[in-house]
């Protein structure tokens, strides 16, 4: 079963730790009682992480055919 949450190519597995960062980041910015500065910080870093993942993943497909050769 696969979500594709819109990230391009990437294993189940970094799929659903993407989708429970999402959770956790959305319970940590809507459900807790931070500043507004810290909140900002969270989602910024959480873009970064599953911005990060997602490169991560598009350039493991790019060197899978180079290693077949």
């Amino acid at each position: 079963m696969s979500f594709r949450l819109g990230l391009g190519d990437i294993s189940g597995i970094q799929e659903v730790l993407v989708l429970a960062l999402m959770i956790v980041s959305i319970f940590a910015l809507f459900f807790s009682d931070l500043e507004l500065v810290y909140k900002i910080g969270i989602a910024a870093l959480v873009f970064s992480l599953i911005f990060l993942t997602s490169l991560a993943g598009q350039l493991l497909k790019q060197e899978e055919p180079k290693s077949k050769l």
